[in-house]
């Protein structure tokens, strides 16, 4: 999926865990790990939370990459 994120990044520099930052945005800690690992891609909504959280702009976090051939 051509969807990268910076998430863990920004969740290190808040001091927080993966448990604590879903707590944050309503979502199991598993969700965040996923999204982490590039296995899942959050909901626009989802995306907005988490930068407001972070308190950055979404494409701070998440870039969108065309996969070449």
């Amino acid at each position: 999926m051509p969807l990268f994120n910076r998430l863990k990044e920004h969740r290190a520099r808040l001091g927080v865990n993966q448990q604590q930052m879903g707590a944050l945005v309503d979502v199991s800690r598993q969700t965040i790990s996923q999204i982490e690992r590039g296995d899942y891609s959050p909901s626009v909504t989802l995306a907005l939370k988490i930068a407001k959280v972070c308190g950055v702009a979404v494409e701070d976090i998440f870039t969108y990459e065309e996969e070449t051939k």
